[in-house]
């Protein structure tokens, strides 16, 4: 049976908004298309984004660029088709009887091409720097709300490596198997163990939430253009490997 199979509903855990666009918006479009309830969580408003040259550089380094990107990721998502989205510790995204709480962009630094690493200079409140049981706690209070039949989020190098990445991975998984909740990560190449799906169906409704999140890419033809000029083609493929309960 395949993981895109009678899914009831899939939440999927992004660190920062357009993650979900760039890497899983074919699977997004494809659980919709088949029916599936699709929830995204996302982490951090990625006030640390780099901009892209443009009418939006003169968001970077304020508060604007949060809620510049809150509007991006709605933009995005509606497009995509998702069912509801929620920021991690606000409700019910958060432990009840705590009061809401923002996790922070923790920022990262390039430590070869396509290989992230932290920052030096991440804040106490950063994602990466929150303590790993609160930011579980949280997705446990959300999973117990929405009970999805499955959950989604990246590997255990977070894709690329990006701080922000590993550690919605790491809170993923633990979080999923407190509830006994299937969990598959996202995989970019075909490997052992992973199920690998070709949606190309879903180009046109992905390059239009790519287009979405302006502040951070541009779509020239078929290819994503980052803010550092690295292009990339507008992917949608990618493998899910289900992890085996602890």
């Amino acid at each position: 049976m395949s993981l895109l199979d009678d899914q009831r509903a899939v939440l999927f855990v992004h660190a920062h908004p357009d993650d979900e666009t760039i890497s899983t918006g074919a699977l997004i479009a494809e659980y919709v298309a088949r029916g599936s309830e699709v929830y995204l969580v996302t982490c951090s408003r990625g006030e640390r984004g780099e901009i892209v040259p443009g009418p939006l550089t003169a968001l970077a380094g304020t508060g604007r660029l949060a809620r510049e990107r809150e509007r991006e990721l709605a933009r995005a998502t509606r497009i995509l088709g998702v069912t509801e989205r929620f920021w991690l510790g606000d409700p019910p995204a958060r432990v009840p009887g705590l009061a809401p709480r923002r996790y922070r962009d923790s920022g990262m630094v390039w430590i070869r091409p396509g290989l992230a690493g932290p920052a030096s200079d991440a804040a106490e409140d950063a994602l990466s720097v929150a303590a790993l049981a609160e930011v579980v706690n949280d997705l446990v209070a959300l999973i117990a709300v929405l009970r999805p039949s499955l959950v989604v989020s990246y590997d255990n190098g977070g894709g690329y490596g990006h701080p922000d990445h590993v550690r919605a991975h790491d809170a993923a998984v633990a979080a999923s198997r407190a509830t006994r909740t299937p969990f598959a990560e996202v995989v970019e190449t075909r490997q052992a163990g992973a199920e690998w799906f070709d949606l190309p169906e879903h180009l046109p409704l992905v390059t239009d939430a790519l287009r979405a999140h302006a502040s951070q890419l541009t779509v020239h033809g078929t290819d994503i253009v980052h803010s550092g000029g690295q292009r990339e083609a507008i992917s949608t493929s990618a493998g899910l490997r289900l992890l085996a309960p602890a």
